[in-house]
């Protein structure tokens, strides 16, 4: 099928963060920083074939929360290139559950737990945010972005659902199937929003990318 006439291309990789302290929680706003591995999966993921060129991005833009954002601050650094740190790129809220063990949550609230996996997109965890709602401000700081920088190479760091929940958006996947994306941490994945004359086209160029063994 060819491709529609664009005018610009926007590409925009998206980096999940590495292995975070406090093992297997509910951690969305809990706001934890990564582990050694967590950071050096990240720099390994970074230095892979995807980031061929000194310089690869012209800017980043990150969630505000520390396991993404001081990870991003040092490479802004390290390469001389602008950084923003964007509330809406931030992960869900789980509310109630946040910083709790998923063990203890799911033996403890099942109900709560069976009716939010039942349907993600219209039911939050209690006091939490539905992925509905997280869809609405992610969608709006994605547009925002991709209004303010058309055309560059951005760095979008993040969280393992906002990805899920931005890729699902952007391949017209239904909200509730968001769960069947498999996201590692520290993995890289590619999007390219062609500019065209009727509306932007995104294309997934490649997706979970990753430089290390996600199952070690």
């Amino acid at each position: 099928m060819a491709l529609r006439k664009s005018h610009c291309v926007t590409t925009i990789d998206l980096l999940r963060h590495g292995e975070c302290q406090g093992g297997e929680i509910y951690r969305g706003i809990t706001d934890v920083p990564l582990t050694d591995l967590g950071w050096q999966q990240m720099e390994s993921s970074l230095q892979s074939d995807v980031a061929h060129a000194e310089t690869p991005w012209d800017r980043i833009v990150s969630s505000p929360l520390q396991r993404c954002r001081l990870f991003s601050e040092a490479k802004a650094q390290q390469l001389a290139i602008p950084l923003h740190s964007h509330e809406g790129f931030r992960e869900m809220d789980f509310g109630d559950w946040e910083g709790r063990s998923i063990e203890e949550v799911h033996r403890e609230h099942a109900g709560d737990v069976k009716r939010f996996y039942q349907d993600p997109a219209n039911i939050a965890p209690p006091g939490g945010e539905s992925m509905q709602m997280v869809q609405g401000r992610l969608l709006s700081a994605w547009h925002e972005v991709l209004n303010q920088h058309k055309g560059e190479h951005l760095l979008l760091v993040q969280h393992g659902g906002t990805i899920r929940i931005l890729l699902a958006e952007l391949l017209q996947m239904p909200l509730a199937l968001v769960t069947r994306l498999e996201i590692h941490y520290a993995s890289l994945s590619r999007v390219q929003v062609y500019e065209t004359d009727d509306e932007p086209f995104p294309k997934l160029v490649f997706l979970n990318k990753t430089a290390y063994r996600p199952d070690n």
